[in-house]
């Protein structure tokens, strides 16, 4: 149950049956969920997790999810391991230039894949005794070492992941179920967007990938952190804000209500981020791209997909942010408990000349100064957070409402309940329950 505080009305979020013997079931199950997170969002100091279970027992990963996890221009024919939600994969294009992924295992004595290489067009061998399978269904179609007549052959199967490819990237698909295609988990103004250039980051980091994830979507930190951060040294953050948090569809959206660009702190002083050397914002208050109080212009392809906020997040942790000129993305990659791949990408819809100077802007300077030095001190902070226990305060109201929406289930599982969009006023912030 959700209230608009403009109206004052109560409206409450309907579950849709999607049909079969176990509808009910599947309702209750997921109102059930919903009822500890609302219970756990008035508690703001946490000993643990366990208001969200589902949330809790998530530190390898989010299961049946499709993950970018490799630089599509860089997977060639020679096998390239990877880590995703504690599975071990090996991935290596075929003669026909298709990406597959097998598991990173050799049946025999156990070498991983990745270490040995293609001997036949189609196909991996293992470094030891040379093994080899199939990259497509993953048998076994040789054992160099025993004989074009080995008996092994048909015998052994190497399990096989889903492999696809979309935005520069190669995507593997986590899951015990047949994949849904990865056109519905991709953001919505990539599936059909005009020409555009990419530019990213993939780099393995130390820390919790929900506490990534949390960090991406977090109100509070930007302003205070990043404000030692090249790419926002020459300009002005907020002091503090108001905000609530959006559902629409299966994104949570942040919404500023307030912008504070300095603050008299009682008995201590005034502080703000203002510095003479710092570009004063353009617009103080109201819808804006990006958080630094807006541009003289905006993309016109980005201001068409009429985003309620600038900042967003869906499952299974994939952080969209609207700048006026560009939309980053982070993709937060379980690779185990306590390590995460960071994937980080900027896409700016140019072409011709434009494009060319986007690439050579990137590389020549935002690469670093954004994708290095700014999201480092994310990585910085997460590596050290250590949480929970936890002591709540009201920013933290987007990393609640993003607990809640993992509790609700998959939203590409045929199971899925789905609920309608609700809005979580900044009323029901933490600490304004004490």
């Amino acid at each position: 149950m959700t209230i608009d505080e403009t109206s004052s009305q109560t409206t409450t979020d309907t579950p849709v049956d999607v049909g079969g013997a176990s509808a009910a079931d599947r309702v209750a199950a997921v109102m059930g969920r919903r009822k500890r997170g609302d219970a756990a969002k008035k508690a703001t100091g946490r000993a643990d997790w366990s208001s969200w279970p589902e949330y809790d027992a998530a530190a390898n990963g989010l299961r049946n999810y499709w993950y970018p996890v490799y630089w599509s221009a860089e997977l060639g024919r020679k096998p390239a391991a990877v880590r995703v939600c504690g599975e071990d994969v090996v991935l290596q294009r075929g003669a026909d230039g298709v990406a597959y992924g097998l598991h990173d295992r050799c049946p025999h004595r156990g070498v991983p894949l990745s270490m040995g290489k293609e001997e036949f067009p189609g196909t991996i061998t293992c470094p030891y005794h040379a093994w080899t399978f199939d990259l497509a269904d993953g048998e076994l179609v040789a054992v160099i070492t025993d004989g074009p007549d080995s008996p092994m052959c048909g015998k052994v199967k190497v399990e096989t992941y889903p492999v696809d490819e979309a935005v520069g990237l190669v995507w593997v698909f986590i899951g015990d179920r047949e994949p849904h295609p990865l056109r519905e988990q991709l953001p919505e103004e990539l599936c059909d967007p005009p020409t555009y250039a990419v530019g990213g980051r993939i780099e393995d980091r130390n820390g919790d990938w929900r506490l990534y994830a949390e960090n991406g979507f977090d109100e509070g930190h930007a302003k205070y952190l990043h404000r030692t951060s090249y790419w926002r040294i020459f300009k002005t953050m907020p002091t503090w804000n108001v905000v609530h948090i959006e559902r629409h569809g299966r994104w949570i959206y942040r919404i500023e209500d307030e912008r504070h660009w300095d603050a008299e702190f009682p008995g201590l002083g005034r502080w703000t981020n203002y510095r003479w050397w710092k570009k004063k914002p353009m617009q103080q208050q109201g819808k804006m791209l990006g958080n630094t109080g807006g541009a003289k212009k905006n993309d016109p392809y980005i201001v068409s997909q009429d985003l309620p906020g600038f900042a967003s997040l869906s499952m299974p942790g994939v952080l969209r942010i609207a700048y006026p000129q560009f939309f980053h993305y982070e993709f937060y990659v379980p690779i185990e408990d306590g390590r995460m791949k960071y994937v980080g990408v900027m896409v700016q819809f140019k072409t011709g000349l434009a494009k060319a100077g986007f690439f050579a802007k990137y590389l020549g300077g935002i690469r670093w100064l954004f994708h290095g030095n700014f999201s480092g001190q994310d990585g910085w902070m997460v590596e050290a957070t250590d949480a929970p226990p936890e002591r709540l305060y009201r920013p933290d109201i987007s990393l609640l409402e993003w607990r809640r929406m993992i509790e609700e289930g998959n939203p590409f599982d045929d199971a899925y309940v789905a609920t309608g969009d609700s809005v979580t006023p900044a009323s029901e912030a933490p600490g304004d329950h004490d």
